[in-house]
């Protein structure tokens, strides 16, 4: 899939766990696991914008285009 997901790299700079994320953006941790694998098909723009909000970075830095050709 040409979207990657970075939000582990951001979790790590930012030094928090997924359980302490899941519960600040009140999320359970089982659908913030499927993000953050990639193994998700779509992701509300509310739930972008709380983990932007709380891991403040912008949306660009969790997602990512990469054309495979």
């Amino acid at each position: 899939m040409p979207i990657i997901v970075n939000l582990d790299v951001m979790m790590a700079k930012r030094k928090i766990s997924l359980g302490e994320l899941a519960e600040r953006i009140d999320l359970t941790p089982a659908n913030l696991s499927i993000l953050k694998t990639g193994k998700a098909k779509a992701v509300r723009f509310s739930t972008l914008e709380a983990i932007c909000k709380e891991l403040d970075c912008q949306p660009g830095d969790i997602l990512e285009f990469r054309n495979e050709e």
